[in-house]
This record gives structure tokens, sequence and C-alpha cells, in this order.
């Protein structure tokens, strides 16, 4: 008899087999984080926008009226949330929109 060296049938179906189970585990954990993400990202990027409306007020006598401002200026490249939530500047401080 010839010395053949691979895999059977059988062992490639049991590999699959593993392989399968371990996505069906470790894809829904990674739609629940995309959720945390999108959340987390928000939140800084209200933090972000909050700092550069001290720094904007610090270095302007009048203060920020309206987030726009720091745009046009330059202060950031965005105002709004990562997942499209609109941020506003309501007596100087950065919260979302409320529709």
């Amino acid at each position: 008899m010839k010395n053949e060296k691979g895999f059977t049938l059988i062992e490639m179906l049991v590999v699959l087999m593993i392989i399968s189970v371990l996505l069906l585990i470790a894809v829904p954990n990674m739609m629940k984080n995309n959720d945390v993400a999108a959340t987390k990202g928000c939140e800084a990027t209200i933090k972000l926008l909050q700092s550069q409306v001290y720094a904007y007020n610090l270095e302007n006598e009048n203060p920020l009226d309206e987030l726009g401002t720091l745009k046009q200026q330059k202060f950031v490249d965005t105002i709004s949330c990562p997942d499209g939530t609109s941020l506003t500047l309501e007596g100087g401080i950065v919260t979302t929109v409320e529709e």
C-alpha cells in the first residue's frame, strides 16, 4: 500500500463544524459590542465638543452661542456623533438634540 498523507472527509467535516459553532457564538457578541461602541463614541464626542467650547470661550471675549462656529473656526471637524445624532449648545453645555 502507498503511504498517502492527508485529511479524511470526516476530519474535514469535524473541523468545519467546530468553526461553525465558534462563529455562531462570536457573531452575536460582536453585534452587542457595536452598540456599546456607538454609545461611547457619542459620549466622547460630547466631551470633546464641550472642551472645545471652553477653549473657544477662553480665547474670545464673548461666549459661544452655537456649535457651528467651532466648525467654521476649525476647532473641530464635525459637530455630530459618529452614529449621526445631532448635537446642540444650550446654556454653554453640549447636549444631544431631543426630537
